[in-house]
């Protein structure tokens, strides 16, 4: 028996992402969303590319995270629960060109986003050598939370927009999403998340927390994001800012916005690509390594049981 067991069957593999937390070096829960691969050892595993280490680097200082699958898009399930978990993850300093120890993961991602597939072959690959030099995360289990799900969050909640509020940090990324990921930490200092509908108000963003989700006032974060059911359109952004207990309820004042992959405008495609390149050279230039060679072959092959079948 593994914690995971106490899942309802299927759910959590029927999830496409999940809401993955790790703590910065300030102790701020800084959540981001991912894919995930179940292990038949009760594991579960997750990867970044050199060119988004910053999760692994928080990893390595702090094992201490969690999960939350809570946006059931393109898994298919209706009313599906929302499961979270916590735990400690592990990230080896040793990147990976090629999938070797992470097969099933790959498998999973060329299936459920096809688009990617196109990384492999010409005119993409050169382009999107980065995407492919990871670092792999293990997480070990240690609590399984199952909460209602989203739609039942989503339709006896309040609506969040608000009239008559001053034009807050995040206000324009909040309000076109209809509810965010709240990243918090527990008595412990452990990472908490939890699906909510953040409220605007004159100082900050109130925000329901559920009575499983212990959480105490400090450095937080609330996370929008949206993929449709290929994992295609991807948006997310991150507003920081510090979680305080007052009479109205939980309130999280902001202090900044995080758009890693740019607002949706088509010029940010370029300065990602920009971005990640000189994210992945300094990551290797600070370790003394040279840029591995991408296992394309590899790759192709994990990915060719997938175009057979639907017929990209």
């Amino acid at each position: 028996m593994t914690p995971l067991d106490s899942a309802p069957p299927g759910v959590l593999d029927a999830y496409r992402t999940c809401e993955f937390v790790t703590l910065a070096k300030d102790g701020t829960p800084l959540v981001w969303p991912t894919a995930v691969a179940q292990r038949d050892d009760g594991t579960l595993l997750l990867t970044t590319s050199l060119a988004f280490a910053q999760k692994a680097l928080n990893v390595r200082r702090d094992g201490r995270v969690a999960l939350l699958f809570s946006d059931p898009t393109g898994s298919g399930l209706e009313h599906a629960p929302q499961i979270f978990v916590g735990g400690r993850a592990e990230c080896p300093d040793r990147v990976m060109a090629g999938p070797r120890g992470a097969e099933e993961y790959w498998r999973m991602l060329f299936e459920r986003q096809p688009h990617s597939r196109s990384y492999l072959r010409f005119p993409m690959r050169p382009m999107m050598s980065w995407y492919y030099l990871r670092l792999l995360i293990t997480v070990e289990p240690e609590q399984v939370v199952v909460r209602p799900p989203l739609d039942e969050l989503l339709n006896h909640g309040l609506p969040t927009t608000a009239t008559g509020t001053p034009r807050l940090p995040g206000s324009e990324q909040l309000g076109s999403m209809p509810s965010a990921v709240l990243a918090a930490r527990s008595a412990s200092g452990a990472p908490v998340l939890a699906r909510t509908l953040p409220q605007p108000t004159s100082s900050g963003y109130l925000v329901e927390v559920p009575p499983d989700c212990p959480v105490e006032p400090g450095p937080a974060s609330l996370l929008v994001h949206r993929h449709d059911e290929l994992l295609n359109h991807m948006y997310n952004a991150l507003v920081r800012g510090v979680l305080r207990r007052t009479g109205a309820g939980w309130l999280l004042v902001p202090s900044t916005v995080v758009e890693p992959m740019g607002s949706g405008r088509a010029s940010d495609a370029l300065r990602v690509l920009s971005r990640t390149k000189r994210s992945t050279d300094r990551y290797l230039r600070r370790r003394g390594l040279r840029r591995p060679k991408v296992q394309w072959d590899r790759f192709r092959a994990l990915a060719e049981p997938a175009s057979r079948t639907d017929g990209s």
